[in-house]
């Protein structure tokens, strides 16, 4: 059985039911708890972590989500019609959220629940009794990673945010959390296999690969040059990955989980099993001829920037324009509602339908290119940044970047970034980590506060259910 169908079939079982209620952010209740002992237990240690798997699947990752991380940024617009706010989209949009925004309260809800239920799976798996050591380390090493990208989520959004295994109310430093991810990213490194060495039937779960390119990220947001760096290269050197050669395919049907992808959020469209619930509908074409809300649409200044670096194949794999003809032959009426649209959210089978068959790339090899640029870069090794920048354009057929200048290097890759990774859900965290956020969205008339818009607030309800718990300057 694919790996794309075992992720969700767990969702029959209870242990992927979300028992808590929306209120209880960072306790996860026992009724998710089964004791490994227990003579009664029908669900098996994999099934336990495929439950995990299938939380990245929820409504959360199609809505809330998009509000978050790109429709806050300079990347993207609300869409829909002016009258639709989408609940709150229109706060982010707008740069008018508060600890109030339900988007807020969702994904932080979401990715702590998430952490719960890798905990629980970590230690189910543990004292199962499994007497296969390198299955039983795989799982735990699947949980790990999976653990990591949601706390990787939380300290970019929150900065200080409670380690949930170690304290429910007061929030550890950032650089506590940091080390917490980095912790559970080796581990997983040292348990996980490559990605050659699975089997078909679980083609899409987490690799040594996604391991080492997800540490290579958290080192750059941490300005660990060198371990990201190291991190990076191992990856690219692992002879385990590669480009595609035609960067338009990345997004297709006939490319998921292909040569350049370290791990992506695995989607199937059934609702037996549902995939990412409602990620194409929620972001596809609005209005006359189209299929979906038209929500999280491409902004002017993105496209903008497509066209000032003459940048006309990544824009034309991102950007689904009025009236043209897609890949597939589907034309796009051109008295739809909204001029642009996500085509990196598009599925040509599902369209519209609730069960998105689409899976949303996490982490891939062209990042990775990037991010070994931009540690190469502060490091001082500029041919290798050249080189690995140089890399990824060259794909596009783009000119080379000679310069050696290291400023003027280091903001050619922060702009590649931008155009390779639009609308892979990173850019609001890129704008804050470089030190851009501020300028970049007061040019565009947003009302971004310095110390208070590098952070998200604590959500109200949390803080409400623990008020011990402190809040974000200026929120």
């Amino acid at each position: 059985m694919n790996y794309k169908h075992i992720a969700y079939i767990a969702a029959s079982f209870i242990l992927v039911g979300t028992s808590c209620k929306d209120s209880d952010f960072l306790d996860v209740k026992s009724q998710e708890k089964i004791e490994a002992g227990d003579s009664q237990a029908t669900v098996t240690p994999e099934q336990f972590v495929n439950g995990i798997y299938g939380s990245f699947t929820d409504w959360d990752y199609a809505f809330s989500f998009l509000g978050i991380t790109e429709i806050i940024s300079d990347n993207a617009d609300k869409g829909s019609s002016p009258t639709d706010t989408g609940g709150d989209k229109d706060q982010f949009d707008n740069l008018s959220y508060t600890s109030t925004s339900g988007s807020l309260a969702a994904m932080w809800s979401r990715w702590y629940k998430t952490i719960g239920r890798a905990s629980q799976a970590i230690k189910y798996v543990d004292e199962y009794g499994l007497t296969d050591e390198a299955y039983k380390n795989r799982l735990i090493g699947e949980a790990k990673f999976l653990r990591a990208v949601s706390y990787f989520y939380l300290v970019r959004g929150w900065g200080s945010v409670p380690i949930q295994e170690q304290d429910l109310i007061n929030r550890a430093p950032a650089d506590q959390v940091y080390a917490y991810i980095i912790k559970d990213l080796q581990d997983a490194m040292q348990m996980l296999p490559n990605k050659s060495e699975y089997a078909s039937k679980d083609v899409g779960r987490a690799t040594k690969g996604a391991a080492q390119g997800l540490l290579s990220k958290v080192y750059l947001y941490m300005k660990n040059w060198q371990g990201a760096y190291d991190a990076a290269n191992a990856v690219i050197t692992s002879g385990q990955y590669g480009l595609e050669s035609d960067y338009a395919v990345i997004w297709r049907a006939s490319s998921e989980n292909g040569v350049e992808s370290l791990f992506e959020i695995q989607g199937r469209g059934e609702s037996i099993a549902h995939g990412v619930q409602q990620y194409s509908q929620t972001q596809g074409v609005r209005g006359t001829g189209g299929w979906g809300w038209g929500f999280n649409v491409p902004s002017q200044n993105l496209l903008n920037a497509y066209n000032a670096e003459n940048d006309n194949i990544r824009r034309d794999a991102t950007i689904i324009f009025r009236g043209e003809t897609l890949w597939d032959g589907r034309k796009i009426d051109p008295a739809v509602e909204n001029p642009m649209y996500n085509e990196k959210a598009y599925s040509s089978a599902n369209l519209g339908s609730d069960d998105t068959d689409k899976n949303i790339r996490y982490l891939r090899l062209g990042e990775v290119y990037l991010i070994l640029a931009e540690a190469a870069n502060e490091l001082g090794r500029t041919g290798e940044a050249q080189t690995a920048l140089n890399t990824v354009r060259a794909r596009v057929k783009l000119n080379p970047v000679t310069t050696g200048d290291q400023a003027q290097l280091r903001q050619a890759i922060w702009k590649e970034r931008r155009l390779e990774l639009a609308f892979e859900h990173d850019r609001w965290f890129d704008l804050v980590r470089t030190g851009q956020a501020g300028a970049v969205m007061r040019a565009l008339g947003k009302p971004y506060v310095d110390g208070k818009n590098d952070l998200f607030p604590i959500p109200e309800n949390q803080r409400i259910q623990t008020p011990a718990m402190t809040q974000n300057p200026g929120w």
